[in-house]
């Protein structure tokens, strides 16, 4: 008989992480919890793991056709201004195309990634798939989206969105899509099991291959050594992967302000010089007061998105945006107008199945 270890990870490394064993058909056979301290027998066949959301970037992408390692590669690209760390860092896992031929795509940095799997290895379910808890939930019923507390977090999963949040961010995230909470325990374990017999995609499966022969073997009993001493490591890992993303994020905020303004002293702090520019330039309160509100309105109206946004200290912001239907730029220009802003359209046409629209903010008359 075929069986499946289904492991919820905790988000903290010294936690135990509860698991499920279940049948061919989804039946439990067993409830647990395992660790490094207290690992699970490993001779269930095939573990999945749910791992934390948080720490995944998942979307819904249109991919060319290709090898798997092509839609990868073409994911990572796609979401290159949504990443805060550099591709060679990242991992990436795409799901089945539907009939629209849009696929899941989750997006980890490669140093969790390993954590986890190297914290699964030694709590007795080494291999295990790695699931995202938010692609671990069925979609809303009529648009709706399904919310699931997970720790301190809220999973997030309708037709066209997943993502884990923290609960005062839910709505704001699902914009204009009513949220279904399931508190109810089995309700929640149904969903998880069902996910479990058929996950969307797997993010245990490096991108790249990993350093071989003696030095990956060294690497690994490394890992392991640590991990065995001390599974708190992790939680320390994390935090040198988010300042080495902070620090991305600075370098590559002081490039762009220098792109902005080519006239900075090479001495002078570009991003306080940057701020201190866009402060004084219309609309008003600024220009950087005008993209927050227009970064705003489009997160109100479903499946719209920015393509560029270029300063004009004349006549504001001119803005490239992207939307599902025609009347959704109605729904960004009263969203702006509420915001004391006009958003004048300059151009909008037909771009493979959606709408593209070029428009100028500024101020109200």
């Amino acid at each position: 008989m075929t069986r499946t270890r289904l492991i919820l990870l905790p988000a903290r490394a010294d936690e135990a992480a509860p698991f499920l064993t279940l049948d061919a058909s989804g039946g439990v056979l067993e409830r647990g919890r395992l660790s490094p301290e207290a690992p699970a027998d490993p001779g269930v066949a095939r573990a999945v793991a749910v791992v934390p959301g948080a720490r995944v970037t998942m979307r819904r992408l249109a991919l060319p056709a290709g090898t798997v390692a092509q839609k990868r590669a073409a994911a990572l690209w796609a979401l290159k201004d949504d990443l805060a760390a550099p591709a060679e860092r990242l991992r990436a896992a795409v799901g089945d195309a539907d009939d629209a031929g849009n696929s899941w795509v989750a997006v980890v940095d490669e140093a969790v990634a390993a954590a986890w799997s190297d914290w699964l290895r030694l709590s007795g379910a080494a291999g295990a798939i790695l699931l995202p808890d938010a692609l671990a939930l069925e979609p809303g019923a009529d648009g709706a989206a399904t919310a699931v507390r997970f720790g301190e977090d809220l999973a997030l999963r309708a037709a066209d969105l997943a993502a884990t949040v923290q609960p005062e961010l839910a709505e704001a995230v699902a914009g204009a899509r009513p949220l279904q909470v399931v508190e109810r325990p089995e309700a929640v374990e149904a969903q998880l099991i069902r996910a479990a017999l058929n996950p969307p995609l797997d993010l245990s499966a490096p991108v790249r291959t990993a350093a071989s022969g003696l030095k990956r073997w060294r690497r690994a009993l490394a890992l392991a050594a640590a991990l065995a001493v001390s599974p708190l490591i992790l939680v320390v890992a994390e935090a040198v992967r988010d300042d080495m993303a902070a620090r991305d994020a600075d370098a590559r905020a002081e490039a762009t302000a220098r792109r902005l303004f080519p006239d900075l002293a090479a001495t002078a702090a570009p991003l306080a010089e940057a701020e201190a520019r866009l402060a004084v330039l219309p609309p008003p309160d600024g220009v950087a007061s005008a993209a927050a509100a227009l970064f705003q309105a489009l997160e109100a109206v479903p499946q719209s998105e920015l393509d560029s946004l270029t300063v004009d200290p004349e006549g504001g912001l001119r803005a490239s945006l992207r939307h599902a239907a025609y009347q959704d730029l109605d729904a960004i220009r009263a969203a702006m107008e509420a915001q004391g802003l006009t958003l004048v359209e300059v151009s909008t046409v037909d771009d493979g199945g959606r709408v593209a629209s070029d428009v100028i903010v500024g101020a109200a008359r």
